[in-house]
């Protein structure tokens, strides 16, 4: 491994597999730092959309209010227009209205012998851009509770934009697998074994971009990993394609507001002339 970067055109993104919820690539060329951060993007801090409020109306069956509020918010909901919503806080109203949320309604009641599954997929948006997600027209989704005969539900939800920061419902990621070095040339896994590094630490196909190095030859302490492997998981709220794009965006925008502010404290003078009232 190169112990810094030496392409002065900067990271580059090599995709090893891509489908409906998973994205398999290599960040190379760059520093654990920034790696990590794109990571931590991803999971925390790429928006989404997510149930937040939920008002019953009739709730007959086994599960109590707060039980099945909380599995409601927890229902991954489409999110690829995520953008032309406004998050609560940014908004001017009072309450909720369609420029920063999406309603659901779901009224089910068991008129027959047996039990009555009701699925997330039941939930009736006001936006048909953001819904339940689903693998296909014949998945019904995730189970959100059972009715006996006579039990009834009747909800009226609001859906908000979030970040998972504030609530792990946010989160559009099921996982995200994150390896560097695999063949431990940075001797990383040294102080995390119990007798044998290569039979507790096994090789992952990882190992394959990789060469491992001559186990005789002097360490270099100033070596540093720049190839970092990446295995992102969606929950389906949005593509993993659209995940990896969403979180470079929202880390680029989060170091230019640092680099603003640097520069604003570098400056004192000008920005005073700045806030200053204008001649008359």
């Amino acid at each position: 491994m190169d112990g810094h970067v030496n392409d002065p055109n900067g990271p580059r993104i090599r995709i090893r597999h891509l489908d409906e919820t998973n994205i398999d690539f290599v960040l190379s060329n760059t520093h654990l730092s920034v790696a990590n951060s794109l990571r931590r993007t991803m999971i925390a801090e790429v928006p989404t959309m997510a149930i937040d409020l939920v008002e019953f109306h009739d709730n007959t069956s086994m599960l109590v209010d707060e039980y099945l509020a909380h599995r409601l918010g927890m229902v991954p909901l489409t999110s690829h227009t995520v953008d032309e919503f406004k998050l609560t806080r940014d908004c001017t109203c009072t309450d909720y209205c369609k420029e920063c949320s999406v309603e659901f309604n779901l009224h089910v009641k068991c008129t027959e012998e047996g039990t009555r599954t009701v699925y997330s997929t039941e939930l009736i948006s006001s936006n048909k851009d953001v819904c339940p997600v689903s693998e296909g027209p014949e998945d019904k989704g995730i189970i959100l509770l059972k009715l006996r005969k006579g039990q009834e539900i009747n909800i009226h939800c609001i859906a908000k934009k979030g970040v998972a920061k504030e609530h792990a419902k946010w989160s559009p990621c099921a996982a995200v697998g994150f390896e560097y070095d695999p063949h431990n040339n940075l001797r990383h896994l040294d102080y995390w074994f119990e007798k044998s590094v290569k039979n507790e630490w096994p090789l992952s196909k990882n190992a394959e971009e990789e060469m491992e190095n001559d186990p005789d030859a002097p360490f270099d302490f100033k070596a540093e990993p720049t190839t970092f492997y990446f295995n992102v998981e969606t929950v389906g709220s949005l593509k993993p394609q659209s995940l990896v794009y969403m979180a470079t965006r929202v880390l680029q925008e989060k170091l230019g507001g640092l680099q603003l502010a640097l520069d604003e404290d570098q400056n004192p003078e000008s920005n005073a002339m700045d806030d200053a009232e204008p001649w008359v």
